[in-house]
C-alpha cells in the first residue's frame, strides 16, 4: 500500500463514514478511485484533505465530503442513466460512474472537458462516462429523461431545463443561492410535482449559462 492509498482509506474513515456517509457502494468507490489523478501534480499529497482544490480556469474540485454527500442523496442502485453538470477534472464523474450504469457529464470549458477525459482514462474510469462540451444549465435533451441529475455548480434557481429532463421518480441534487453561499437542494420528481428539501449549506463556483449566471 502506498502513502496515497493509506491517505485515501483514512479519508473514507474519518471524513466520510464518521460523518454520516453510509452508502457502502459509495464508500467502496471512494476508497478505490485515485483522487490524486484528478488534481494538479503539486496538490497530490494534499488531495485527501477535507478541502476543495483548484483545478484551473477558476474552477475547483469539491472536498471529498461534499462529493459523497451529493452522491449519497441520489440513492443510486446501479441501473441509472445519469446527467452530471460541471464535470470539472472528472473526479465526481468517476465516482458516479462506479454507482450508475451510464454517466453523461457536461462541461462548459473545453480545456477542462479534455482534461476530464484524460483523467478518467488514466484512472481506468472512462468506460461508461461521456464528457460533452455544453452549457450545463440547459441539460442535454438528446439523452433525456435521466434517472438522476447531479449539478456541481451553483445556480440562482433550479434550471427549468433540468427539471424537465428528470425522469418521474428521479432525483436531482444542486446548490442553489447566491454567488458566494448556497443551499444544497435535493429535488424529487413525482409526476408533474417537484418536492425539494435542503440537505446542507455549501459554497460552489457559479453555474454559468443560459439558465445560470452570466460570466462575471
Amino acid at each position: 500500500m502506498t502513502g496515497l492509498d493509506a491517505k485515501r482509506l483514512h479519508m473514507v474513515k474519518t471524513q466520510l463514514a464518521s460523518r454520516g456517509i453510509h452508502d457502502k457502494r459509495l464508500l467502496t468507490a471512494m476508497s478505490e478511485i485515485p483522487r490524486e489523478m484528478f488534481v494538479d501534480r503539486r496538490d497530490r499529497d494534499v488531495c485527501y484533505g477535507d478541502d476543495p482544490l483548484p483545478i484551473g480556469y477558476g474552477q475547483t474540485l469539491s472536498q471529498p465530503y461534499m462529493t459523497a454527500t451529493m452522491v449519497q442523496c441520489l440513492e443510486l442502485k446501479g441501473h441509472e442513466k445519469l446527467l452530471e453538470v460541471g464535470a470539472g477534472s472528472g473526479y465526481h464523474a468517476a465516482v458516479l460512474a462506479r454507482l450508475a450504469a451510464r454517466v453523461i457529464a457536461l462541461e462548459i470549458i473545453p480545456e477542462l472537458a479534455e482534461q476530464a477525459r484524460e483523467n478518467l482514462k488514466h484512472a481506468g474510469c472512462a468506460s461508461n462516462v461521456e464528457i460533452i462540451v455544453a452549457d450545463g444549465s440547459q441539460g442535454w435533451p438528446a439523452e433525456a429523461p435521466y434517472d438522476a441529475i447531479s449539478v456541481a455548480a451553483a445556480a440562482p434557481s433550479v434550471p427549468p431545463a433540468l427539471l424537465n429532463q428528470l425522469k418521474d421518480g428521479g432525483r436531482l441534487v444542486i446548490p442553489v443561492g447566491g454567488r458566494k453561499e448556497q443551499a444544497l437542494e435535493l429535488v424529487e420528481r413525482k409526476g408533474d410535482r417537484f418536492h425539494t428539501k435542503i440537505v446542507t449549506h455549501c459554497r460552489f463556483v457559479p453555474l454559468v449559462g443560459e439558465h445560470g449566471w452570466e460570466h462575471s
